[in-house]
């Protein structure tokens, strides 16, 4: 989802958020035990930077929702950027990999500095294309995920969209184009510089 957020000293900015990227565990205690990572067992966070070179970092915070995990990337109060992980101990370890890097893929094609798109209008929906497809490329090109990884991450998407309430095309929508995503030999890196070049700012 993208937004702005108003800090507690009154400082705007902008925030990128997927409200897509939330897994929700709802379900069962059984469900819950056999789907949630432990604490221990917390995904390490990825090398990120921004389109200008800044190093992105990681924050885990509680806040949010009891038992949902999602992502947050934005500049915190001193203008640094941030990615922050929540509740993500909800989540099985693919998932927040998955949530890691979409949402470090908006600072590395530059969504958190740019003027703030109409909600779940069509630049909305391409930016946040553009970050699954950015954050499954990474997973299969960096981490080795195969065809039974890629289909814990969609599996988990599915169910648990469906639990927030999207529609049944949202969903489909989305893992066809991630699927189309993670078969495209084309990396990561390959769609970054040709955001930053589509938008005329300067490729790292």
């Amino acid at each position: 989802m993208t937004g702005i957020v108003q800090t507690a000293i009154g400082q705007t900015v902008v925030v990128v958020m997927s409200a897509l990227v939330v897994a929700a565990s709802t379900g069962s205690a059984g469900a819950q035990q056999d789907n949630a990572a432990k604490a221990t067992d917390l995904a390490p966070v990825p090398v990120c930077s921004n389109n200008k070179g800044e190093p992105v970092q990681f924050s885990m915070t509680d806040r949010g929702r009891p038992g949902l995990a999602a992502g947050m990337a934005i500049r915190d109060g001193s203008g640094k950027p941030v990615v922050l992980r929540f509740n993500f101990a909800s989540a099985p370890r693919e998932f927040q990999q998955f949530i890691d890097r979409h949402e470090c893929a908006h600072h590395q094609t530059g969504d958190v500095d740019r003027p703030v798109p109409p909600r779940n209008g069509p630049e909305y929906l391409r930016n946040e294309s553009i970050s699954d497809c950015v954050a499954i490329r990474r997973l299969r090109d960096e981490e080795g995920f195969n065809n039974k990884a890629f289909e814990k991450v969609t599996a988990t998407l599915r169910t648990d969209m469906a639990k927030i309430g999207f529609p049944d095309s949202s969903i489909a929508s989305r893992i066809l184009n991630i699927s189309g995503c993670f078969k495209n030999p084309a990396s990561a890196g390959d769609l970054i510089r040709r955001v930053l070049q589509e938008r005329g700012l300067p490729v790292q």
